[in-house]
């Protein structure tokens, strides 16, 4: 019998996936990480970690497999919680659900449950894992989930092959709606459970307040840039090289305060994000304001007037050399290389068609529709079909 760690969270989809394991045959011993401590940046009252561990408890009682507790705190503090600090004090918005899956999930976590003699680790991603054979070569692919609504693949755009092979996902085949009914079936207290919302483990977190743990309110000025500014009349003004009309594409307009009118103050420029319209507190503006763009070195916002303002918008984007990564290393682009893909800039975007440039610095991703809200900081991910090959720190 292989053995089998599962990362029970206290939530549904790991528990249905022990039960899974356990009704494949395997020998199922299930962990719950223990990564954070500090209640006081939670929204709710309740301790969600707590909380999550009992039932976590409760579902591999009622499985009867063993189950004890990680505390990888302090792990998670260094890799992810001062990564996040860091990143937003530069101005720029990390995904903290992807790096705890590389960081902690499927580094930290797999290297206790490989320790245990577990042949896997399991979770309950929504996505599908496959093998093929590549010049006599084992290769693993990481799938999108069967269920569309609910796929997670994204949030696994940064796994390697090495920690592919050692990884399960067991409801991957299955929907949402199916998952809570086995649940049921199998009278789990985590049946009815609402899914977990907030940083991945924290729970519920008020950003601000967290942020401002280390990084001090500064109050700056909101200026809203016109949509009929000249900025935006990007004719060619001339034969541009590929790379050249690529970093066109690609590159921040750099605002003044000049450019547009100062409409409010706000507590911090790396509180906020592109994209980004809750939490400016400006009234009295014909279409709500989003923010198009933030200088953290002058500590200003700079907003445009509706969804559709010219200043969201771009048709490509940057990935430095020493952030590229393929889950398919065999697919890796050499320098001067193309690949027409679909990629996603964020969790639960559509999949849009674009086209990689490999060159010497790093790699631009040139999408056939300009794409709002580009961030930096945040993972661009690309597939084919179905498959997640590669993906990389948006620069």
């Amino acid at each position: 019998m292989k053995r089998v760690v599962v990362g029970l969270s206290g939530g549904v989809d790991s528990s249905v996936a022990a039960y899974l394991l356990q009704q494949q045959g395997y020998e199922v011993i299930g962990l719950f990480m223990k990564n954070w401590h500090d209640d006081s940046v939670t929204i709710s009252n309740e301790c969600p970690w707590l909380e999550d561990s009992n039932d976590a408890l409760l579902v591999a009682e009622k499985l009867g497999i063993p189950f004890q507790t990680v505390d990888l705190s302090e792990q998670y503090q260094e890799k992810i919680v001062d990564y996040m600090f860091r990143e937003y004090e530069k101005g720029r918005t990390p995904n903290p659900d992807v790096l705890c899956n590389r960081e902690i999930k499927f580094d930290v976590f797999m290297k206790i449950a490989l320790s245990l003699g577990a042949d896997y680790v399991a979770t309950g991603h929504y996505c599908k894992k496959s093998e093929i054979e590549v010049s006599g070569e084992t290769v693993y692919q990481l799938l999108a989930g069967a269920d569309n609504n609910k796929d997670q693949s994204y949030f696994l755009c940064q796994l390697s092959q090495e920690q592919l092979a050692k990884s399960l996902f067991p409801i991957g085949e299955l929907t949402k709606p199916e998952v809570r009914d086995i649940a049921a079936q199998m009278e789990l207290v985590t049946a009815e459970k609402k899914d977990s919302q907030g940083l991945c483990f924290i729970g519920k977190v008020r950003l601000p307040e967290f942020l401002q743990q280390k990084l001090q309110p500064k109050e700056g000025s909101i200026i809203q840039i016109d949509k009929e500014h000249s900025i935006y009349n990007t004719e060619d003004k001339q034969e541009l090289s590929v790379k050249d009309s690529l970093l066109l594409a690609s590159n921040k307009i750099a605002y003044t305060p000049e450019m547009g009118k100062v409409v409010g103050k706000h507590q911090g420029a790396h509180y906020f994000t592109i994209g980004q319209r809750k939490g400016l507190n400006v009234g009295g503006t014909t279409d709500p304001l989003f923010i198009i763009a933030t200088n953290v070195e002058t500590n200003t916002i700079y907003t445009g007037l509706s969804s559709q303002h010219p200043g969201l918008f771009r048709k490509g984007l940057f990935i430095e050399k020493s952030e590229v990564h393929w889950i398919r290393t065999d697919l890796a682009l050499d320098n001067g290389g193309q690949m027409e893909v679909m990629a996603r800039i964020r969790y639960r975007q559509p999949l849009q068609k674009a086209t990689l440039h490999q060159f010497e610095d790093g790699m631009y991703i040139s999408f056939q529709e300009p794409q709002s809200a580009i961030t930096e900081g945040q993972f661009a991910a690309w597939y084919l079909d179905d498959e997640l090959v590669g993906s990389g720190v948006i620069s």
